[in-house]
């Protein structure tokens, strides 16, 4: 109810006394006399949500009017004595822990745990076969070769082959460099027998995270003893590690997907051309070929057999575990090749493994493992999806497993690796007797990483070279309406339609703490400050969440603007306390995107304060990431009157020219996003009021 554009209770002081203990008394005789009071004070303006009561169901909604009248005789206060506050009771409030350490981190894991798939069920052979071959067209498709990768997938096998290392025991070592992709060289090692008869296995050795790469004394040792029985061996460098030299590389793969090129594909096309370096020598035996890899290499192991049926024996060693443990075990959680955008709506890693039951697996792990991918967690549900397939298919016998207790950390010695050329003999070697297990000692044949170097251009691509010339053509030029541009904006963004219902927790007269209850995925800490005299309603959110917030605060208050300081998903008490960017990477591979649940957690509380306080709101963000999600919430919904910025993000493209990763700026590493809108055409999408 307004006066000449003044609120009533913007009279003077012994006046509204008066007035708010008259509405008090006249509000609280109609709610005991009909039950509830929420009709009876509906005109009053300029109000605060109140604490919950024990009365009937709208009386027991935080933002009813009935709560309201209960707030301010229970707090022995009324809306109109709310005073100014200091800087000082603003900082002191807007520290007020409201959420907890624990609370954000474990709706996260739900968030993603329940988006990955169970295992199908499925009765004959001939159904999981169907159901496998359509997983594998899907994650090669719709994920690995997905948007502007496809250009890349078919292009022709480029090797230039260096010097050769003789004078060693029975073998050679061939240097050799491939094509990943055009202009992207990987540097890798052929170790053959110097007798070749016929056609023999080829075994691919893949490394992890080892800043030695394909000189790591472990995977060299692995190399020697298979070919010293006969086999070729590659030795290829993985992206990121040894002459590459930069594990954080890894992230940066997500350049591509923010601009429309999968980042995964590159990663892919560095095992499967290695796979056709190995088969176009003229004694590889296609009918025997095996991968494997420890760590990081574990990770490539599955996912290149799982997905190229060319493998026909794969040995994982403490790399993966399904999407549902990884969420419950943050050691597990993985770089960003392991959890590309969307996988898990295709396929799970149980899948994967189950799409193994073809060909011959022995998945290994480390009984105390504190890297990751223990034995205890990772390996039962793996072989649970797994078992059931191969048995299904007559093959149960091809499925084994092994727990290294011996040290039974992060590794790929001795007895893991027995346990491989074991699994080879059983495999590949099956009428032959006196095919021996047992490691050949090779220490003394050793390189040094100097000595394994093979030469590369200097021009050689990189994820941040390739994602620089994508951005000179983009974003693409857009047609059609507004609304199908916006519909576009918030189908690439994964909206979320959420709906904000206030749960009071805490404060008291101007200063009041809530839980903001997002849909049923988020619970959002907030504080509603509110000034003697309010013109508005601002939305206060920041890089650096609301707790450092209390100079802008103040500065709102003073023009009159009630404030609802916000942490909004990943930010301030909303932070992730462990391994915080690797939760929003797995929210990716599930099939959801971060910018799409803060716009929809910053959207649904413009619409609970468009409802509660009867205006549109100004969202105030401060700092460039939010900044982003401010403007998608604006396009999403027209609660948000206007936005303004302090130290905004000018371009999406900025995260490209800067080199950041997924490291640094999780949430913006959206499928497509910069290949269809950059922030100014974002903001020409605002909902017109």
């Amino acid at each position: 109810m307004h006066n000449n554009g003044r609120n009533l209770w913007q009279v003077s002081h012994p006046m509204k006394a008066a007035f708010s203990v008259l509405t008090v008394i006249l509000g609280l005789t109609l709610w005991l006399a009909v039950g509830c009071g929420e009709n009876v004070v509906a005109t009053a303006a300029n109000k605060q949500v109140s604490v919950e009561s024990e009365s009937c169901e709208l009386c027991l909604t935080p933002s009813s009017r009935a709560s309201f009248l209960q707030a301010s005789v229970k707090d022995g206060q009324f809306v109109a004595n709310i005073k100014s506050l200091s800087e000082e009771e603003i900082s002191e409030a807007l520290a007020e822990e409201i959420i907890g350490q624990d609370l954000a981190i474990e709706e996260v894991r739900v968030f993603n745990e329940t988006r990955v798939p169970d295992m199908p069920r499925v009765r004959t052979a001939e159904e999981w076969q169907a159901k496998a071959d359509q997983m594998r067209r899907d994650v090669l498709d719709k994920v690995v070769f997905r948007g502007g990768a496809a250009k890349w997938r078919n292009t022709k096998l480029n090797v230039e082959w260096m010097e050769t290392i003789e004078g060693l025991p029975g073998y050679r070592i061939r240097k050799l460099r491939f094509e990943c992709l055009p202009g992207w060289w990987i540097p890798a090692l052929l170790y053959e027998p110097l007798v070749l008869k016929g056609k023999v296995p080829v075994v691919m050795n893949v490394n992890g995270h080892a800043r030695t790469g394909k000189a790591t004394d472990y995977k060299q040792l692995r190399c020697i003893n298979l070919v010293k029985r006969g086999m070729v061996v590659l030795n290829p460098e993985w992206i990121g590690m040894g002459q590459f030299a930069n594990r954080m590389g890894h992230y940066q793969m997500n350049q591509l997907d923010l601009c429309g090129a999968a980042g995964i594909a590159p990663f892919y096309l560095n095992m499967s051309k290695g796979l056709d370096v190995l088969l176009s020598h003229p004694n590889a035996d296609p009918k025997r070929v095996a991968v494997a890899g420890l760590s990081g290499g574990g990770w490539q192991t599955i996912f290149i057999s799982s997905l190229d049926t060319r493998v026909k024996l794969a040995n994982p060693v403490a790399g993966y575990s399904s999407f549902k443990t990884r969420a419950r075990h943050g050691s597990d959680l993985g770089d960003s090749e392991q959890t590309p955008n969307d996988l898990a709506l295709y396929a799970d890693y149980t899948h994967l493994t189950a799409m193994l039951a073809d060909r011959a697996a022995l998945l290994t792990n480390n009984a105390y493992d504190g890297c990751c991918f223990a034995a205890g967690h990772a390996l039962p549900p793996l072989v649970d999806a797994a078992a059931p397939i191969y048995s299904l298919l007559g093959r149960r016998d091809f499925l084994r497993t092994h727990v290294n207790h011996k040290p039974g950390t992060h590794n790929f010695g001795l007895d893991n690796r027995q346990q491989l050329y074991r699994f080879i003999g059983d495999v590949f070697y099956r009428d032959e007797k006196d095919f021996n297990g047992r490691e050949i000692p090779s220490y003394t044949e050793l390189k040094t990483f100097e000595e394994l170097t093979v030469p590369l251009p200097e021009d050689n691509h990189s994820f941040n070279s390739i994602a620089l010339g994508l951005i000179k053509g983009l974003p693409k030029p857009q047609t059609g309406s507004k609304e199908k541009r916006r519909a576009k904006l918030l189908n690439l963004i994964h909206s979320k339609d959420y709906n904000a219902r206030a749960k009071r927790v805490g404060g008291e007269g101007a200063v009041v703490h809530y839980h903001f209850e997002i849909g049923n995925d988020w619970t959002v800490p907030g504080t509603i400050l509110t000034p003697p005299e309010t013109k508005g309603t601002t939305i206060l959110i920041a890089d650096e969440g609301r707790k450092k917030q209390s100079v802008a605060a103040k500065k709102l208050l003073e023009r009159g603007h009630r404030v609802i300081a916000l942490d909004p998903f990943f930010f301030g008490e909303s932070k992730i306390k462990s391994r915080d960017f690797l939760h929003v990477i797995l929210m990716h591979a599930v099939g959801e995107r971060a910018l799409g649940v803060q716009s929809g957690q910053l959207a649904a509380v413009a619409d609970w304060a468009l409802e509660e306080f009867g205006a549109a709101v100004v969202i105030h963000s401060i700092g460039p990431r939010l900044s982003v999600a401010a403007r998608l919430a604006a396009v999403q919904t027209g609660s948000v009157q206007s936005l303004k910025f302090v130290e905004p993000m000018i371009s999406l493209k900025s995260v490209i020219k800067e080199n950041k990763g997924a490291n640094h700026l999780p949430e913006m590493m959206c499928f497509g996003l910069l290949e269809y809108f950059d922030l100014k055409d974002i903001e020409q999408l605002k909902v017109a009021q």
